[in-house]
């Protein structure tokens, strides 16, 4: 159906939530549904698709918060799956949302939406930082130029909520329009006639098409014949071949001028509220001097947090008092009197057990240090402090074929390498979150593993501390350079908003914890368990006895360790900071001198963090582009470790 056709059908009750990054998109349809979306300051963040239901006059309506985009016309993987959800899903619907500070950026969607003949209301959230800025928008005149429902909202206020649902029972079609001048208007109408039926209006699609929208192709090829596909290419060619500039631009510049008008004739400019304290932070979070002592003081305070409240005084709450003294003995307990098997005993409670190991791992170790993780990325998020980190650190990043968006995954890999693989699917294309995967399983350590390495660490001296972090950071770099360089594929532009610096809302950091707790406990456990199911095979089968006595020459041949690290680095696969913990063992014993602490931390921190992160490696990237991951770092690891060790005797060199 085209255009306004599908009015007088029946439209379903499928609401979509549309708008560019970092607007509040999640935001608002925590608040529709009652289900809390990952709310972040940070572009990017909704990066999969997120569904709850809203009842509005007794009728149940499907809410899906939708990637953000910057256009329809797809430029990235996120922009493909909202566009497709327009194109293909009966939506009765779309709640554009946009940033009220930049109006003209959000009408440029709205003109997009109004081209596809879909019912929409827009949403100008972040009302409140516009007026303190001096911006005041004449609502009411915006919504009688572009012919819809226009709501003024405070999303982390909950203002203007009520408005919004209310407005969800009546669908308004804006009367926005632009004439693109006769040669692409001819090209329009005779690709009309070629298309298929669609959700979407026939114009729409041809401008899309104009525009270059090579995404519908695949789309085009199952609906039409070659022969129709032939002619729109030839439609194509000859439009564009009368002009100069690619039509995309055209297309676009005549949209940009359009919003610019209409932000011309319904806002005005007064003077704002002044400087503020949290604006002057803002300042210098990005300053290129002042931005080094306050992204000093998050690390520390975060390290406070998460490395000695998280993962020492509430790991130790968990893993002695709960799992050691309670869960694991009372489960043993029960094992031996209900299970005569010894192997079916040992699958539960032995060395490598389900309850022994993969829940006392996971819950007792890593829950305490994830949550207190989410806490405090939290507040970053809220707080908008990370998209201004993320411009302190782009020049760095770029280095690596990468930008400043790479420092989410980052910074969430020092709380769990795991769960921030996930997350590197906020880099636009697939280079980048290939690049952003190996760099975190190589040297990222997890916030467990790096209390271990700076408790050994700090047992020898500060210098030893200084040699393993430039190692480790350098190693980092080289590998993302030349990643970027040897991987094919583009990278993206980095782009997007700064949000002004802001107070957290507590509740908005209790819902988002709760929320990722639950898809911790629903997604990351099941691979430990899993994880641990293999080494409990491994161990059955003699695989683990076979593979410490073929890694035992390299480990004291290559990197001058004593034999008993061996088992460390075995067991540092299942987990580094459990390698951590073996070699914090045998320091503790005398067996490792400060030389052989430092070689053995390096080589332990370039390790793949462990049998879950693998997994989530091969779900995220593919079988064979994990398994070339791995393939490439545990022998980069053991050869790093050993030219250290060889550099240390070379030149005499005793920490």
């Amino acid at each position: 159906m085209h255009g306004h056709a599908a009015k007088d059908t029946k439209a379903g009750n499928k609401i979509a939530i549309v708008g560019n990054p970092n607007v509040g998109k999640s935001v608002i349809f925590g608040l529709l549904t009652g289900r809390y979306a990952t709310v972040s300051n940070y572009p990017g963040t909704t990066v999969t698709l997120t569904t709850g239901s809203c009842k509005v006059d007794g009728e149940d309506l499907l809410v899906t918060d939708t990637p953000g985009v910057n256009t329809l016309i797809p430029m990235s993987e996120d922009e493909v799956v909202t566009r497709d959800i327009l194109l293909n899903d009966e939506v009765k619907l779309v709640v554009q949302v946009a940033d009220t500070k930049n109006l003209g950026r959000g009408l440029q969607i709205s003109i997009q939406l109004a081209e596809m003949g879909l019912p929409f209301v827009l949403v100008l959230n972040m009302w409140d930082e516009a007026g303190n800025r001096g911006l005041d928008i004449n609502a009411q005149k915006l919504a009688g130029t572009i012919g819809t429902m226009v709501i003024p909202a405070v999303g982390v206020e909950r203002k203007g909520i009520k408005e919004l649902r209310e407005s969800l029972s009546v669908k308004r079609y804006s009367s926005l329009k632009i004439t693109y001048g006769r040669i692409i208007e001819e090209g329009i109408k005779n690709l009309e006639e070629l298309l298929p039926e669609s959700q979407i209006s026939g114009r729409s699609i041809a401008l899309m098409l104009l525009a270059g929208d090579a995404s519908l192709k695949p789309w085009l090829s199952k609906r039409i014949t070659p022969s129709d596909i032939n002619k729109i290419d030839n439609i194509l060619l000859d439009v564009q071949n009368r002009f100069h500039e690619p039509l995309g631009y055209v297309i676009n510049q005549a949209r940009i001028k359009k919003a610019e008008k209409i932000v011309e004739g319904v806002m005005s400019r007064s003077q704002g509220k002044g400087t503020t304290i949290t604006s002057k932070l803002g300042r210098w979070a990005m300053h290129p001097i002042w931005g080094i002592p306050v992204l000093l003081a998050v690390l520390f305070l975060m390290y406070e947090f998460v490395g000695v409240f998280g993962a020492q005084i509430l790991v130790e709450l968990l893993e002695d008092s709960l799992f050691g003294n309670y869960i694991n003995p009372y489960m043993t307990l029960i094992a031996e009197r209900l299970i005569p098997d010894q192997f079916f005993k040992d699958l539960f409670v032995g060395e490598y057990g389900i309850i022994t190991m993969a829940l006392t791992y996971s819950i007792a170790l890593i829950l305490p240090i994830v949550g207190t993780f989410f806490l405090a990325f939290g507040v970053l998020e809220d707080s908008g402090y990370l998209p201004r980190l993320a411009v302190m650190v782009h020049k760095i990043f770029k280095l690596m074929g990468l930008h400043g968006k790479a420092v989410l995954p980052m910074v969430l890999g020092l709380g769990c390498d795991t769960m921030a693989t996930l997350t590197a699917r906020v880099m636009e294309t697939r280079k980048e979150r290939v690049i952003v995967t190996l760099l975190l399983a190589l040297g990222v350590p997890c916030s467990a593993q790096l209390g271990v390495i700076l408790g050994m660490l700090g047992g020898v001296s500060a210098s030893a501390t200084l040699i393993w972090a430039l190692i480790v950071i350098l190693v980092i770099f080289i590998v993302g350079f030349l990643s970027s360089k040897i991987l094919k594929g583009e990278s993206s532009d980095f782009v997007f908003d700064i949000p002004p610096i802001r107070v957290p809302v507590l509740s908005n950091i209790v819902f988002k914890t709760l929320s990722r707790i639950n898809w911790y406990l629903k997604e990351a456990v099941p691979l430990f368990i899993v994880g641990t199911l293999i080494l409990f095979t491994l161990d059955k089968i003699g695989g683990l006895a076979v593979i410490e006595r073929i890694a035992n020459p390299v480990v004291v041949g290559f990197l001058g360790l004593p034999g008993k690290a061996t088992e460390a680095f075995l067991i540092g696969f299942l987990r580094r900071d459990y390698g951590a913990a073996g070699l914090f063992s045998l320091a503790q014993q005398g067996l490792l001198n400060p030389n052989q602490v430092v070689v053995s931390l390096v080589t332990i921190t370039l390790f793949v963090p462990c049998v879950a992160n693998l997994l989530v490696m091969i779900k995220e990237c593919g079988f064979r582009t994990a398994l070339a991951i791995v393939a490439f770092i545990f022998p980069f690891a053991f050869l790093v470790g050993g030219v250290l060790n060889f550099g240390f005797n070379l030149f005499g060199i005793k920490l």
